[in-house]
This record gives C-alpha cells, sequence and structure tokens, in this order.
C-alpha cells in the first residue's frame, strides 16, 4: 500500500513531536529526580542554641563556627554583662522566621555527641551559609581549629563593624566551656579577666 507524501509528511511530523515531548519529559523528570546526597538533611528548622539546629528530629551542630553558649555572658559597649548566648540563638531564631524557606544541611560529620555536624543554608545548596551570616552578624566566631579559616574573613569584618559580640567583650565559647568543665561557674568562665 502506498502512501501520499502530504501523509507520509504528517506521520513524520507526529512522530518528531512525540519524540520532543518524551525528549522534554526525559529532561524535566532528570532535573526533578537529580537526587539529594544521601546525608543530606532539608526541612524547616528550629534552633536548639546559637549554633545548633533541628530537623525533623536530628540536632545539627553547623561546621566550623562556634557561638556564645546559652549560659554565658558577654560584656556589651558600656561593660554592662547580657547573655550573649541567648542572643545569638535569639538571633538565629530571627533568621530561621524571616526567611520562610527549608534549611538544607550537608552533613559533614558526626561530633562526640551523637549530632550531625553540617553546612547548612536557606533554601538551596550553594547559598550563604548559616554559619556564615552568624559570624558575620557577630553572633558566632570562627572555629579554626574545624573551619581551617573558611570564615576568618567574616570575622575580620564583623570585629571591624562592631557587630554583636564584637561590639563589648567576651570569653570564646571553647574557653568558655573548658572553665565550666573545670569547675568554674558560669559567671566567673564569662569573664575575660578569669
Amino acid at each position: 500500500m502506498l502512501h501520499s507524501p502530504a501523509f507520509i509528511g504528517r506521520k513524520m511530523t507526529w512522530k518528531i513531536q512525540i519524540n520532543r515531548i518524551i525528549g522534554l519529559a526525559v529532561v524535566f523528570f532528570t532535573l526533578l529526580a537529580t537526587p539529594a546526597r544521601a546525608d543530606d538533611i532539608v526541612g524547616q528548622a528550629s534552633v536548639v542554641d546559637g549554633d545548633t539546629i533541628e530537623i525533623h528530629g536530628t540536632r545539627i551542630r553547623l561546621w566550623g563556627i562556634d557561638a556564645p553558649e546559652s549560659t554565658q555572658l558577654c560584656r556589651s559597649e558600656d561593660s554592662n554583662l547580657y547573655q550573649c548566648g541567648r542572643a545569638a540563638a535569639t538571633a538565629l531564631a530571627g533568621l530561621l522566621w524571616a526567611i520562610k524557606r527549608p534549611v538544607s544541611c550537608s552533613s559533614v560529620a558526626q561530633d562526640q555527641y551523637g549530632r550531625t555536624v553540617a553546612t547548612c543554608s536557606l533554601g538551596t545548596p550553594g547559598r550563604p551559609d548559616i554559619g556564615q551570616w552568624l559570624v558575620v552578624n557577630g553572633h558566632a566566631l570562627d572555629w579554626p581549629l574545624y573551619s581551617k579559616g573558611k570564615y576568618a574573613d567574616a570575622q575580620r569584618g564583623a570585629e571591624k563593624g562592631e557587630r554583636g559580640i564584637w561590639s563589648g567583650s567576651f570569653v570564646e565559647p571553647w574557653r568558655y566551656r573548658a572553665c565550666v568543665k573545670v569547675g568554674g561557674r558560669p559567671a566567673a568562665c564569662s569573664d575575660d579577666a578569669n
């Protein structure tokens, strides 16, 4: 059976259209199904403290930074003591509340307390990370023992701009914890003179 050239042309056009649709569908579903890494955690986060969040029941310690502890005190620019650990947690909660997007965390390790240690960002991975934001705004310090100086520039900017804890005086959180661990009182361990 012979078909007319018009019939063959319509059949070819139809096949090309179908192939285009199938090709677009494959590309679309491939983009949608691009798997997250197995150890990525994504979801709405709640704040545990200034450098720890929780997503879907998983505690996540933000990698490379150290925020003042919840019991830690700092001195403001007028030398009055204030709860800088609570201020850091409040700032982090404010960030998560103000920008209503899921938090994406890429696991780096697990710490001695069983928490996931991760870099986290608001929205999609690749955006500036939450740890960076905390350091830039003076609510946490670059923790060179772990970060290898990744947030050092951000910390210099916060110090120069006297933002957050840099507007007064404080003890580094790791020194504060070491003091408390050997029996120091939180108020005494918070004072740089001790």
